[in-house]
Parts: structure tokens; C-alpha cells; sequence
């Protein structure tokens, strides 16, 4: 979401390169810059006037430090001040039990998925989450409530005949306190629109069943239309938290860069993408260290610990140490990776590589690996040198490709084999050497392999 806005800022800062001091005259045209890629990015006109005078006033007369370039010092400065515009710490939900929460929002903003993520998430803190369904007039709102709830093995309760929100709420909350729930979501309904009948139902549902915490699902692509209903929820509703879909969307972001600072009420969670895995708790810093381009090493690491098996990765590395790494150990290595999400997802978390764009058919071509060694006997992939003519015909036509590229496929297999003993042996510039002359499959990674 936020690529655009990171390059237009990159570009501004890289302008206060060879600066020794920090002034008015060569901040401002750096400032303009950030000032316009900020309402580029949909952020609210006087969000940006208030963060840009933020800047300002901590930017003019500091002495750059030794050994420390102006932009650098910048970076820090925008850095600190998107943290607070975002809204500082980690906002968590109330610790009351049973945790009531009242999810509210437009329609096609998310709230059932919402809904069903967030009990994912709460289940792996070792809650037990419940939800209800409050939404009566949705075509299958229920239905796929239910079929969330099933896949992710917490409770339902739903009542297909009434109508009667407040009095379904009120039972379902029984029903939860009866199945030792220790987390009750209440799903309701939306509107195309913010109307006086919507704001009413809710009104009466939470005044029926007292939540702890009403979080507005907003849609992250809204952009400032995202800010101004919440605020509309908000005077209504007393919100709690926000959540924030869609943000691995194409929109600019404007919303979530806006949103605390406009209405008061901190962002607790965001969705990432269409699975209920892809759901997390808010950071600010993490965030805001993404949109400057450095990265976010700490989310990336708590992705793989909770994907990737330890004793297996060990297991992993020390095959490929010892140069004893397989083709079925590549497969199991790509499988564990396609856990973590999307590769430009990864890529976004990785320092100074938020910017860089993969190939279009990237993710085309794991897949296409993936299929070509699935495709392999087990034999064949431990030992491929077996693979002669025939057998390289029968692979390419079970996973549909040509000869051509699983020919590819081995040779880059054979020229990674090779590196790895020459790591093993000592020879790591004469890796390096090999390895900025290949050319990969199209999908990067270790020896033109995708997803190493």
C-alpha cells in the first residue's frame, strides 16, 4: 500500500545528501517534497500541515552529528514523528473476561472475516473465542460466519428466524458464557451508508449486551472518506479500536496515516491479506519504519516462528553446510516459505528492499518449480542425475511445462550444489564471483531459485 509514498519520500530525503547543518533554507525544499508526497498519499490536509511543522521545529539548528549524515538524522526525526502521528505503543484489548466485542461497519469493509481473523488470532494467545452472528440481513452473512467459525474450530451462535438483533446478541451471549467462552465477538451488519437505522440497531445491541471493546472495521482503500466514518461511528458509538483491512491493496494509505490523529481512536488491528492468517496487531513503529523504507525484521521474524518448524530449519541448515541439500529439501525449504505470504509481501519487510519490485510472473514461477519437483519421484529428487531424456519428458508433461525448463530447473539445481561446497571448502569470493553471473528463473533467490 504504501510504495508509492515511500519512494516519494526516499526521493525527498535523498536531496539533503552533503548538508553539514540542518537549516531552514535547505530543509525547505526537501519539506516541500514530503509535504506532497504525504497528500499524494490521501493523508488529511491538516495532518500533514501539523506533521510537517513537527519536523520542521525538530529539524532546524541541530548540528549533524559525527559520523551521521543530515538525511539520516532526518529519517529519524520523520520516523519518530510517523510513530506518533500513528499512535505510540502497542494498543491491546481489554483484559476483562469474557471479553464482549462489538464489531462494527460499512458494508464490504470485512467485519465478518474480520471477525473470524481476529478469533484465529486470539485462539493462538490461548483464548477461547466465540463468535455470533448479528447480521440478519446480508444474503449468507451467516453462512460464511459459520463456515469461518467451523475452519477455525471456535464457537457460533446464530438465530436464522428472528430479526431481532438485540434480543439474538443477548442469547448468543448466553450461549457463549454457557460453552466457557472466554471471548464473545458479535458480528453485525452494514450499510452502503451511514444511516440513522444502522447507528440505532447497533446502538441497541450494545446497550443489550455491554462489549468491552467496539472496534470499527474500516477499509484501508477509503482512504480520507475511511477517516470521516469513523469519526461518524466514533460520536456515536464511543469506538474503542480500529481495525484496518485491505492494507496489501493497491491504495495509498492515507487512511491509516490519518486516522488516530483525526478522531483519537488508535488502530489495535490491521488485515494484511484475504486469509484469516493474514491478520496482526497494530504497530506504529513497524509501520512506520516500512513506509521510510527500513524495513520490518521483528514482524518478519515472528512470521517465521510461527511457520517455519525450528528443529526442521536446523535441520536445513546443516544439509546445506554440509552441501548434502536435495531437491525434496527445496521443496519442503519453498513450502515453509509460502507460509510467511506472498514474496513482494516478504520483500516489504526486508530493509532496503520495500522498493524493489519482483518480476510480474514471480510468483508464477515458483509455483511452476514447485510443480516440476512435485512432479519428480522421490528418487529423482535425491538423486537427479537419474534423470535422463525420457524421464525429463514425463515431469515436464505432469506439471505441464516444457522440457526446456526443467532443464533450467536442474542446471541451476547443479551450479547451487557447487557453490554450497565451495562455501564448504572456504572459497566464499569465489561463490560470490559465480553468483553475480547467473542468471536466475525469473523469481530471484539463491542461485535464481525462488523462494531461497
Amino acid at each position: 500500500m504504501f510504495e508509492s509514498l515511500t519512494d516519494k519520500l526516499s526521493s525527498a530525503l535523498r536531496n539533503l545528501r552533503g548538508v553539514g547543518k540542518l537549516s531552514e533554507e535547505n530543509m525547505a525544499d526537501a519539506l516541500k517534497e514530503v509535504r506532497a508526497a504525504l497528500l499524494s498519499a490521501d493523508v488529511h490536509f491538516k495532518v500533514v500541515r501539523e506533521f510537517i511543522e513537527r519536523v520542521q521545529t525538530a529539524c532546524i539548528g541541530q548540528e549533524v552529528l559525527k559520523g551521521v549524515a543530515p538525511g539520516q538524522q532526518i529519517v529519524k526525526i520523520i520516523h519518530d514523528e510517523l510513530v506518533r502521528l500513528l499512535g505510540e505503543g502497542t494498543t491491546d484489548l481489554s483484559p476483562g473476561r469474557p471479553l464482549k466485542v462489538l464489531m462494527v461497519g460499512l458494508h464490504g469493509s470485512g467485519k465478518t472475516t474480520s471477525t473470524a481473523k481476529l478469533a484465529r488470532l486470539l485462539k493462538k494467545r490461548g483464548m477461547h473465542p466465540f463468535a455470533v452472528a448479528c447480521d440478519v440481513y446480508r444474503p449468507a452473512a451467516i453462512d460464511q460466519l459459520e463456515i469461518l467459525s467451523k475452519n477455525e474450530e471456535i464457537g457460533f451462535y446464530c438465530d436464522r428466524a428472528s430479526k431481532d438483533v438485540p434480543a439474538i446478541g443477548a442469547a448468543g451471549l448466553a450461549a457463549a458464557k454457557a460453552a466457557n467462552a472466554d471471548v464473545i465477538l458479535f458480528d453485525t451488519a452494514g450499510r452502503l451508508q451511514i444511516d440513522h437505522d444502522l447507528i440505532e440497531e447497533v446502538r441497541l445491541l450494545r446497550e443489550r449486551v455491554q462489549p468491552d471493546e467496539v472496534l470499527l472495521v474500516a477499509d484501508g482503500a477509503l482512504g480520507q472518506e475511511a477517516v470521516n466514518v469513523a469519526k461518524t461511528f466514533h460520536d456515536a458509538l464511543r469506538l474503542t479500536g480500529l481495525i484496518l483491512t485491505k492494507l496489501d491493496g493497491d491504495a495509498r494509505g492515507g487512511a491509516a496515516l490519518s486516522i488516530k490523529s483525526i478522531t483519537g481512536v488508535p488502530i489495535k488491528f490491521v488485515g494484511t491479506g484475504e486469509k484469516t492468517s493474514e491478520f496482526d496487531t497494530f504497530h506504529p513503529d513497524r509501520l512506520a519504519s516500512r513506509i521510510l523504507g527500513m524495513g520490518d525484521v521483528v514482524s518478519l521474524v515472528e512470521k517465521a516462528q510461527e511457520v517455519i518448524d525450528q528443529k526442521e530449519a536446523e535441520k536445513m541448515a546443516e544439509k546445506m553446510r554440509k552441501a548434502d541439500f536435495t531437491l525434496e529439501d527445496f521443496l519442503a525449504q519453498m513450502q515453509q516459505i509460502k507460509k510467511l505470504g506472498s514474496m513482494q509481501s516478504i520483500m516489504g519487510m526486508m530493509p532496503g528492499m520495500s522498493g524493489v519490485e519482483l518480476p510480474d510472473d514471480a510468483e508464477k514461477q515458483m509455483k511452476r518449480t514447485e510443480a516440476i519437483i512435485q512432479s519428480m519421484t522421490i528418487q529423482e529428487r535425491q538423486k537427479p542425475d537419474i534423470l535422463n531424456g525420457s524421464r525429463r519428458m514425463r515431469i515436464a508433461n505432469g506439471a505441464g511445462v516444457k522440457v526446456l525448463e526443467v532443464n533450467q530447473l536442474l542446471k541451476q539445481f547443479q551450479q547451487m550444489q557447487k557453490m554450497m561446497k565451495m562455501f564448504k571448502g572456504g572459497g566464499a569470493r569465489k561463490m560470490m564471483r559465480q553468483l553475480k553471473g547467473m542468471k536466475g528463473m525469473g523469481g530471484g533467490g539463491f542461485g535464481g531459485f525462488p523462494g531461497m
